[in-house]
C-alpha cells in the first residue's frame, strides 16, 4: 500500500526558534507521523532570529528566485533547507529579505507587532504552495499550524484548486493560544488578491478584519480543526463546530501520535464518502 503523504506547514519549529507550545508540536507531530510510516514534507518561515550557521541552512537554487507579485510589487522567493539533528526530518524555509531575513517573528525587538504581518502571511502562503508545485509532490493531508498559515486553506481552495498537487488534498488547521491584537496592514485586502481570490471574499467577516477573522478564514476553507493549544480561543472552536467540521482538542502528550493519526484517517474517510 502506498504511504499516505502529509504536508506540514508550520509557523514555528524547535530547535530553529525558541521552545514554545507551537514550536514543540511543530517538531514532534511531523516526527511521530513520519515514524508511523507516512511520507512528509515540512515548511516554515525563515524568521530573522534563526541562526543559519548553527541550523546548517543552505539555499536550494533550483527552487529559489521566483518573483511573487503582492500588491503590484515584486518580491523574490528564497528557499532554504536543513535537517533537524538526530531526525530524518528535512525542513524547507521560506525566505525573503524584506519579510523575514531582517525581521523577528510576529513582534519586533520592542515587543510591537509588525504592521504588515498579514502581507507576510500572504507571501509565506504563496511561497509554500509554489514550492510544493515545483517539487511535484501530491499530499493527501495538508496540516497548517499557526496564524501565519491561515491564508493557505483559502488559496488552496480558491486559487490553486485546479493544481494537481492540491486538487484532492484535505486541509487540517491547528489553532493555538497565541493572541495578536494589531492590524494586518492597510493594504491587506488588496494584497490577498490572487487568481480567483478577490478582496470581496473578506466582506463576510468584520470590516476591521482582525486576527480572529483571519483564523475564521482558515477554518472556513479547512476540512478539520485541531485545538492544539491549552488556551485556544473558545470562540474559534465554537465557530469550527458550528461549521460542522470534525474537531479535535489537544490530546495528552503520550497519546499525540495515535490521536493525530486517527484524526487524519477521519478526515480522509470523509473524503471518500
Amino acid at each position: 500500500m502506498t504511504a499516505k503523504k502529509v504536508l506540514f506547514i508550520n509557523q514555528e519549529i524547535t530547535p530553529y526558534v525558541p521552545e514554545s507550545e507551537m514550536s514543540h508540536l511543530g517538531r514532534v507531530v511531523p516526527q511521530l507521523i513520519q515514524d508511523k510510516g507516512y511520507e512528509i514534507r515540512t515548511f516554515m518561515p525563515k524568521w530573522g532570529n534563526i541562526n543559519e550557521r548553527r541550523g546548517q541552512l543552505h539555499e536550494v537554487i533550483r527552487l529559489s528566485r521566483m518573483m511573487l507579485i503582492i500588491d503590484e510589487t515584486d518580491h523574490p522567493l528564497i528557499i532554504k533547507v536543513a535537517s533537524i539533528p538526530s531526525t530524518r526530518i528535512q525542513v524547507y524555509f521560506i525566505d525573503n529579505e524584506d519579510y523575514f531575513t531582517k525581521r523577528l517573528m510576529a513582534f519586533d525587538e520592542n515587543g510591537n507587532e509588525y504592521d504588515d504581518n498579514g502581507e507576510r502571511a500572504i507571501f509565506f502562503a504563496r511561497g509554500v504552495l509554489e514550492t510544493v508545485k515545483k517539487l511535484r509532490w501530491v499530499p493527501d493531508i495538508i496540516h497548517c499550524q499557526g496564524w501565519m498559515c491561515s491564508i493557505i486553506p483559502l488559496y488552496i481552495r480558491a486559487a490553486y484548486q485546479d493544481e494537481p498537487s492540491f486538487a484532492n488534498a484535505k486541509i487540517v488547521t491547528s489553532l493555538f493560544s497565541e493572541k495578536l491584537e494589531g492590524s494586518l496592514g492597510d493594504n491587506f485586502r488588496r494584497s490577498i488578491e490572487f487568481r480567483d481570490v478577490k478582496s470581496d471574499i473578506l466582506d463576510k467577516y468584520n470590516e476591521n478584519f482582525s486576527f480572529v477573522d483571519l483564523q475564521k478564514l482558515a477554518i472556513d476553507y479547512s476540512d478539520g480543526v485541531i485545538g492544539a493549544g491549552k488556551d485556544v480561543n473558545p470562540e474559534l472552536m465554537e465557530y469550527a463546530e458550528g461549521r460542522g467540521l470534525p474537531v479535535m482538542t489537544s490530546p495528552e502528550d503520550d497519546k499525540i501520535c495515535q490521536a493525530y493519526e486517527d484524526f487524519y484517517d477521519r478526515i480522509l474517510e470523509a473524503k471518500s464518502e
